[in-house]
């Protein structure tokens, strides 16, 4: 090697984690603690990993909840911008889509013991939304993360 060449290797931009979970209900803890692992060893802030596992175990709910396919499985995905900001996608089979920015979360009533979750989401996040897929949908929240993050 020319000892005049100094080749650096290129700067991790992002890191991510997935995985594929049953659709039921049981999995909602067990989806929120390993991606909460997950992001705490990469490093984030405690109250962004807080702010983070409480976006996922609604988006897993309401994989669980409105999304369930039988046989079909949930993904979580995590995607880490050093420093920046944590991506949370939550995928599953139905077609059946929630309600979007634009047409804004249902409000539910002082007695409801649901409907508060996607208002959750938006509070807590910078931006959130819905894509297709070939099969099914994917529902993605972004949060700010670090320092000056506000989360």
């Amino acid at each position: 090697m020319n000892p005049e060449c100094h080749e650096t290797a290129p700067a991790i931009a992002s890191l991510v984690w997935w995985r594929r979970f049953p659709s039921v209900p049981r999995i909602v803890g067990v989806a929120r603690h390993a991606a909460a692992k997950a992001l705490t060893d990469w490093g984030v802030e405690e109250d962004d990993v807080a702010s983070a596992a409480l976006v996922i175990s609604e988006l897993v709910t309401n994989a669980v909840r409105h999304g369930r396919v039988p046989g079909r499985l949930v993904e979580l995905r995590l995607q880490y911008d050093l420093e920046k900001a944590v991506t949370v996608e939550v995928s599953d089979a139905s077609d059946h889509r929630p309600p979007t920015v634009t047409t804004r979360p249902a409000v539910a009533d002082a007695t409801s013991e649901s409907g508060r979750g996607l208002l959750l989401v938006a509070a807590l996040t910078d931006a959130w939304g819905v894509r297709e897929r070939v099969v099914g949908k994917t529902v993605w929240a972004r949060l700010l993360v670090g320092p000056g993050s506000d989360s």
